[in-house]
């Protein structure tokens, strides 16, 4: 309740009471100011809280973490009454965006609008709104508010680095890369022709061979003769780690209740990867799909996060974005450690397939995990997320070494590393850090 509000009514109601019992003129006076006073100040927050209209327009519903996104927002009084002020509080959550508004007048018919450009500095999916409008009265007796629910949604995904190369392993089949398949589907790469079988399409029916032998000739189709690349960030919670001042920061934010971390108030020069081997594997994952699809090569994505997210390969800027918003919500709580879960889903790696694996596991199952693979005819590269750079008991020095003594590909990412020259060299004992 309002104070100064009931204070008045109180004055008022005691005003008369005193005039009816003494028939003072000057308590009647009092009572019928106070009264109208009361009655002005609804009317005046009513009107400042109604015929208005707010337009709120994103530039973009898609947009990546170091570059900005933009709203304009628009403020109409739609009727002739002067508005004395109003505030506009945003509830969007997406961290450091700051919407909110306080517009001190507002003429009749008249409107006002603002800009707000934000750097985007954390992927995931966000909500923006809803704005809740508040008003009120010169004297502050009635406070109004009007919630507009009206919400959208932006997508921020995950930080890439350009790569100048990727070197991946020798091929284990005649002419590199090179991977011949029969398929039934209808794809663009025609292997022959051959006699027509009960239940073929005949949309696959070729013509010319049909005038030319007089029977029913249909064409034989296979699939992209690249071999497919399939990216596997390990999700699994239990390999993860962050820094000790990431963590410190997280605690203090619990405990004052700041929402924008220690990395989100850097400027966009100083900007960096929050230091969690969970964002160093996810933007290592987003870099390498996009170093190999920009190449025109069909790349997937399996990965155990919250969910199992299975992105099938294929190749153009669909395929990216479809990976890119995957992982912009894919987060390290998983269960399953990686070796398992290449183990269960083998039926997706067809022989000849490049597996990147990023994972910041330090156990040396994972190389026989990889010598399986290698013996399927599988080619596997190793990206190892050091969790001791992070504040972790283990280092993956070892198993980097080990990896490299038993003949497979392999990169070792630290914190502080740039990604993209690790990326683009890989691992050598004794280990030879590229600092930003």
């Amino acid at each position: 309740m309002n104070k100064r509000r009931n204070t008045v009514i109180v004055i008022m109601f005691l005003s008369l009471i005193g005039a009816l019992a003494t028939g003072n003129e000057l308590l009647f006076n009092l009572t019928y100011l106070l009264g109208l006073l009361l009655i002005f100040s609804f009317l005046w927050a009513w009107s400042n809280i109604n015929w208005v209209y707010i337009a709120r327009v994103t530039q973009t519903r898609r947009t990546q973490v170091g570059r900005p996104l933009e709203e304009r927002f628009t403020v109409r009084n739609t009727s002739r009454i002067p508005k004395l002020w109003l505030e506009l509080r945003d509830f969007s959550n997406l961290p450091g965006h700051l919407a909110s508004k306080v517009v001190y007048s507002l003429s009749g018919l008249d409107s006002f609008s603002w800009r707000v450009n934000t750097l985007c500095r954390e992927r995931g999916r966000y909500q923006l709104g809803p704005i809740l409008l508040s008003s009120s009265d010169p004297f502050g007796f009635f406070p109004m508010e009007r919630e507009l629910t009206a919400t959208t949604h932006v997508v921020v995904y995950p930080m890439t680095y350009e790569l100048h190369e990727f070197t991946l392993p020798i091929g284990v089949l005649p002419g590199g890369d090179a991977l011949r398949r029969r398929t039934h589907y209808v794809t663009t790469n025609a292997s022959g022709v051959r006699e027509y079988a009960p239940g073929d399409s005949f949309s696959r029916i070729h013509w010319r061979s049909v005038a030319r032998r007089g029977r029913l000739i249909v064409k034989d189709f296979e699939l992209d003769p690249l071999a497919d690349i399939w990216v596997l960030p390990d999700m699994a919670a239990m390999g993860h780690v962050i820094s000790a001042e990431m963590h410190a920061e997280i605690r203090r934010q619990q405990r004052e209740g700041n929402s924008i971390p220690i990395w989100m108030r850097l400027t966009k020069e100083e900007f960096s990867l929050p230091e969690a081997t969970e964002e160093y594997t996810v933007a290592a994952a987003a870099s390498l799909a996009h170093h190999f699809l920009r190449r025109d090569r069909a790349v997937g994505m399996l990965a155990y996060g919250q969910s199992k997210e299975l992105v099938q390969p294929d190749r153009g800027e669909r395929q990216r974005t479809r990976i890119l918003e995957t992982l912009a919500v894919l987060r390290a709580v998983g269960s399953l450690p990686l070796a398992d879960i290449v183990h269960a889903e083998s039926h997706l790696f067809p022989r000849g397939t490049t597996i990147l694996a990023i994972t910041p596991t330090t156990s040396s199952t994972w190389v026989a995990a990889v010598q399986q693979l290698t013996r399927r005819g599988l080619r596997v590269v190793t990206i190892l997320v050091d969790p001791e750079s992070f504040g972790g008991r283990q280092s993956a020095k070892p198993l980097a070494t080990l990896l490299q003594a038993n003949g497979f590909s392999c990169h070792l990412l630290q914190q502080g590393d740039d990604l993209a020259a690790v990326l683009s060299t890989g691992y050598s004992a004794p280990l030879v850090h590229r600092q930003i």
